[in-house]
């Protein structure tokens, strides 16, 4: 089994680029589900039903979230009401916000995977303790399959590795998002699990991390200026990673990084 996780999706040019990649991406590499990080998809920040519906149209089969999943507090609301097919980071907190941070679903050929979406805690606000969190959920997950992807939406790239090893063994893979730039570091680790510290984001190539430059480079020069969000526009780049799954065991045995612009 095949399977395909892309990074955080920014805006409108991002989820343009699932257009214009994803179908190619799906056919040569005989992907059986699609995973991507949507909580940039809206004006890059946050998600809406026009824009899920749009990127469920382009192809994505589910999608996990992060800090700015509730940016669009309503329209996240209402996909999770609806029981769309996304999940938002488990150990967000408050405890009572809507939304379930795994999922169980199935590929292409009917069989169970389980999705997993956390949070770390460096630099990160109103989160629990993730790796307390993520072994209870693994627990859980394991019930059903021993298929499992986790999305570790973090900050630090020593708390992704970490948790990377943490659950070496456990999971199919751990797919570090939130940071928005591909790290050149996939790889299997040694108990059975497909690693990468930031899957990358797919959005605009000129951009800081997917932000209007101009308004990015503002906010730092001249933050008592209050620059907003912007985000940028032009061509696109396409980061993601496959992973490679013996379905039996739920190891992963190839993991491959992926680049398109």
């Amino acid at each position: 089994m095949n399977i395909l996780f892309i990074g955080d999706i920014c805006g409108r040019c991002g989820r343009e680029a699932l257009f214009e990649y994803l179908p190619d991406i799906k056919y040569e590499y005989n992907i059986d589900f699609t995973v991507a990080n949507g909580e940039n998809a809206a004006g890059g920040l946050g998600i809406s039903v026009k824009t899920y519906d749009e990127m469920v149209k382009a192809g994505v089969d589910f999608f996990t979230l992060g800090n700015h999943a509730f940016s669009k507090s309503n329209e996240a609301k209402i996909l999770m009401e609806r029981k769309e097919s996304l999940i938002r980071p488990a150990n967000m907190l408050p405890e009572d916000l809507p939304g379930e941070g795994l999922a169980i679903v199935r590929s292409r050929s009917g069989e169970k995977i389980a999705i997993i979406n956390i949070m770390g805690k460096v630099y990160m606000d109103e989160v629990s303790d993730p790796f307390k969190c993520v072994e209870e959920l693994v627990k859980k997950a394991k019930e059903a399959t021993n298929i499992i992807i986790v999305d570790f939406h973090a900050e630090a790239t020593s708390e992704k590795e970490a948790m990377g090893f943490y659950l070496d063994g456990s999971v199919t893979g751990v797919f570090g998002t939130h940071t928005h730039i591909q790290t050149a570091d996939e790889k299997i680790l040694p108990k059975g699990t497909a690693y990468i510290t930031d899957v990358g984001m797919t959005g605009a190539v000129n951009s800081v991390l997917g932000m209007e430059v101009e308004t990015a480079v503002g906010r730092f020069v001249t933050p008592e200026e209050r620059h907003p969000f912007k985000s940028a526009e032009g061509r696109a780049r396409f980061c993601a990673v496959m992973v490679e799954v013996d379905e039996k065991t739920g190891k992963a045995i190839g993991v491959k990084r992926i680049w398109k612009s």
